[in-house]
């Protein structure tokens, strides 16, 4: 069949027309075919796949008048992108259970969440034997994140006796969680 009766009749599919579909169906079936077998490798899938394409080819035929290619490669395209998508479905749903699989919980487990608690509540213990202010520094610097000078304004001392402070604090600490 030629470009231009193939063409004629991918216009007269647009316009739904089912004999010019049935024609082309019969003419251009085996070519888009071998490309869905060709890139599926597995026959029942390049059937069910074609079935698939020339549904598309009966809704988008419309699209082809639009296009500069020529009526096969429309079709192979056609054929060609739904074969490569019909492939990254299944991929994507196998990888994503592969990886569920592999995938370990982020959390930490009883022993670890165990030992934290014990850790968590040593250094606790040992913040209470500070003096109030410091551990309150202490707390500031090291959990909340916030700067020697803005400890230093907040309780109203100077930088350098602020930085005293804190390692003289995490001297005792150190010495309390030693023990």
């Amino acid at each position: 069949m030629s470009p231009e009766e193939i063409t004629k009749l991918i216009v007269r599919v647009s316009m739904k027309d089912r004999a010019a579909f049935d024609l082309l169906y019969r003419r251009t079936s085996a070519k888009l075919f071998g490309v869905c077998l060709r890139i599926l490798n597995d026959r029942g899938e390049a059937e069910d796949a074609l079935q698939e394409v020339y549904a598309k080819i009966w809704t988008k035929a419309d699209r082809f008048a639009v296009s500069e290619l020529s009526p096969i490669s429309w079709l192979v395209a056609v054929a060609r992108n739904h074969s490569i998508d019909r492939i990254r479905a299944k991929r994507v749903k196998t990888a994503d259970l592969d990886q569920a699989v592999e995938t370990a919980d982020p959390r930490p487990g009883p022993e670890a969440e165990a030992e934290s608690s014990s850790v968590r509540a040593q250094i606790d213990r040992c913040l209470g034997e500070l003096e109030t202010d410091r551990a309150s520094a202490v707390r500031g610097a090291y959990l909340n994140g916030d700067s020697y000078a803005e400890l230093a304004e907040r309780f109203e001392v100077p930088l350098n006796t602020m930085r005293t402070w804190l390692r003289r604090s995490l001297i005792k600490l150190r010495e309390c969680l030693e023990r």
